[in-house]
């Protein structure tokens, strides 16, 4: 069995042949896990020193010339990385005295935060498996993102207590803004609310579990959903990225709901993260740091938006990305911004970011090509081996001869 590192559920029943280091044949990975391991043959990063083609050890010299002339240098990135890396990522920022950040900062962070630091209740995929008999998707559509969520852990399995699966023993609900691919298997439990409507349909919620009548136009169906939630035996909340933008980053509301919920019965917050182990980043900063993104270590420890990349960016003078991509993430403006300073890409494949970079730098694909650790989005640890052979050098490997370099 082969894990696949193509999102954040890491799934650990992969069965696939390779000849000669292609895939021939596949078992249980879903479309975004083919593409995933396809991918081990397309758009590859090659190492270049301002748009020439140069060997790896002077990419990494031309690397460290970088970061260590720059005065206020910002390490981003890590969601597709090893927690090996991850660590090492952890040391560079503060040997350079830079800030370091990763997507979390403009997504999930906050959630993830607050479960960290133990303010949310969280549980794993096998509690959700074996226990869980009400799931709440908010912002979230699994179906698209996460494409064996609903298969393997949240809807459709038989578990210990729940072994009658979503024809009688689960119940779904979708709040979004659209009628997401999830939403429609949910059906009748689909929420629509308007964009930036997140709060008020929280609101009338928790009316509705007090007894209240909610102040919305559909006061019945939103009666019914709390009388289902609070029949809930124990209920999960799959957080996604609609969650995370439809109020500019103040959850306060959301996590009043969770904490009303708790105080009926019990409900955990599992968020949906994007890249493999952004999870993983978050713990190993949140272990150093007791915060999970936008940290200097300039002087000592600082926290807060200002050292995240959406507003580093006006500031700081070079830039290292490691698994990951801001340049096609970050609205148009903060991307021709990025454009303008001196980037340093460490990745698998040629992306929008490496295409601005000075200086790119290849690394083997994790659980395919580089063994190494993640924490899966549940926050639980997985290990993987390598699969087939390759010359690159692991992500690791890249980021402790960087450190050593500058």
């Amino acid at each position: 069995m082969a894990f696949c590192t193509g999102c954040s559920l890491l799934c650990d029943d992969i069965e696939v042949d390779f000849d000669g280091g292609e895939v021939k044949k596949t078992l249980n990975l879903c479309r975004k896990g083919r593409a995933h391991y396809d991918s081990l043959g397309v758009d590859r990063l090659s190492s270049a020193v301002d748009g020439t083609a140069a060997k790896i050890d002077d990419c990494i010299s031309a690397a460290a010339e970088i970061l260590a002339g720059a005065k206020a240098p910002l390490i981003f990135g890590w969601g597709n990385s090893t927690l090996e890396a991850q660590r090492v990522g952890v040391e560079l920022a503060k040997k350079l005295g830079s800030a370091i950040d990763d997507p979390s900062s403009y997504s999930q962070g906050i959630i993830t935060e607050k479960i960290l630091k133990g303010e949310v209740p969280t549980c794993t995929f096998d509690d959700i498996r074996n226990f869980a008999d009400v799931s709440i998707f908010w912002g979230d559509d699994p179906s698209s993102s996460h494409p064996r969520h609903l298969s393997r852990f949240s809807y459709f399995p038989r578990g210990e207590k729940r072994q009658r699966g979503y024809e009688e023993d689960r119940e779904a609900i979708v709040v979004d803004v659209r009628k997401s691919p999830t939403a429609q298997i949910a059906a009748d439990g689909f929420f629509k609310v308007p964009p930036g409507g997140d709060p008020g349909f929280a609101e009338a919620l928790m009316a509705a579990l007090g007894g209240k009548i909610p102040k919305v136009e559909d006061k019945k169906r939103v009666l019914n959903l709390a009388t289902k939630l609070r029949k809930a035996k124990f209920g999960a909340i799959f957080t996604g990225m609609g969650l995370a933008h439809s109020t500019g980053g103040d959850l306060d509301w959301f996590l009043s709901l969770v904490g009303r919920l708790n105080e009926i019965t019990r409900f955990s917050v599992v968020p949906s993260l994007g890249e493999y182990n952004t999870r993983g980043f978050n713990q190993t900063l949140f272990d150093e740091t007791g915060h999970v993104n936008s940290v200097s270590f300039k002087d000592g420890v600082d926290h807060g938006p200002e050292f995240g990349i959406a507003r580093l960016l006006d500031s700081c003078d070079a830039v290292m990305v490691m698994g990951s991509d801001p340049a096609a993430a970050l609205p148009a403006s903060l991307a021709k911004r990025l454009a303008q300073i001196p980037v340093v890409a460490v990745g698998a494949h040629r992306t929008v970011t490496s295409d601005l970079a000075r200086v790119t730098i290849p690394m083997a694909m994790a659980g395919l090509e580089a063994r190494g650790a993640a924490l899966r989005t549940d926050g639980m640890k997985v290990e993987f081996d390598s699969l087939v052979d390759s010359e690159l050098p692991a992500d690791s490997e890249v980021g402790k001869r960087i450190l050593e370099a500058v």
